[in-house]
């Protein structure tokens, strides 16, 4: 593989198996994180290492102007190829009756403006309508689009649903142009998310009783993530792919 791909969120978690697998694959990372500077370090270090190139960019996908910095410094790398979207936030397990508009506000900033202006960003640099040579973008969702997360998080859910189908709309729009899209929706993922929103037992809960009979790895999506992100998927656009264990 050649060429930049653009993770956001790669400082741990599902993002930073990507941006592993990512130059492990050939291609060179840029990858955003937000505050953790000594774990986004800690990845480009691993992967730098293992003979790869990742350069972390602190961006905050909250702000539009971060989210343009970070293209303009994977510029710096060489032509960009593909976009993962995977920076996103969580909350706190609550009824909707329970919600405040600031937790509303912030779920909706970061888990479908940001993914919106990041595309905007790959497209203006993939698509043959705007001089490119084409690419991937991969968006990087949830079950919980489907699921609902009634009694925990509907309105986490509902930002998963519009990413689903920022994917869906985006691959028509592009298709011509020679920029894929598709749609990875984890599970239950072994990670720190579900300790950010209050719930650090959640995997060991929730695991055995799906119908694999455990949780999932972040290398496990990163997998599916990289497979739509590569050649490999060149006759998948539109595509929604679940990695849940059956959930």
């Amino acid at each position: 593989m050649s060429g930049v791909v653009v993770v956001t969120g790669g400082s741990r978690g599902i993002g930073a198996a990507v941006v592993r697998g990512a130059a492990a694959a050939g291609w060179s990372v840029c990858f955003s994180y937000r505050t953790e500077e000594s774990a986004a370090r800690a990845v480009a270090d691993a992967v730098e290492q293992a003979g790869g190139r990742a350069h972390p960019v602190r961006a905050d996908m909250a702000v539009e102007q971060d989210i343009v910095r970070l293209f303009e410094a994977a510029a710096d790398l060489g032509p960009l190829v593909g976009l993962v979207a995977n920076a996103g936030t969580g909350a706190e397990k609550r009824r909707l009756d329970e919600f405040d508009a600031d937790r509303v506000r912030r779920l909706l900033t970061v888990n479908v403006a940001a993914p919106i202006l990041c595309c905007r960003e790959a497209v203006r640099r993939l698509s043959t309508r705007h001089g490119g040579q084409g690419g991937s973008i991969v968006l990087v969702s949830s079950a919980a689009s489907r699921i609902g997360s009634p009694g925990e998080y509907v309105d986490y859910a509902a930002t998963k649903g519009a990413v689903d189908t920022l994917g869906l709309g985006l691959a028509k729009e592009v298709a011509d142009e020679r920029v894929r899209v598709n749609v990875v929706r984890p599970g239950i993922i072994d990670t720190e998310f579900h300790a950010s929103g209050g719930q650090p037992d959640r995997v060991q809960r929730l695991g055995p009783g799906l119908p694999l009979g455990r949780a999932g790895t972040a290398e496990e999506v990163a997998a599916a993530v990289l497979w739509l992100l590569s050649d490999e998927a060149s006759y998948c656009t539109g595509s929604i792919l679940d990695v849940a264990g059956g959930r």
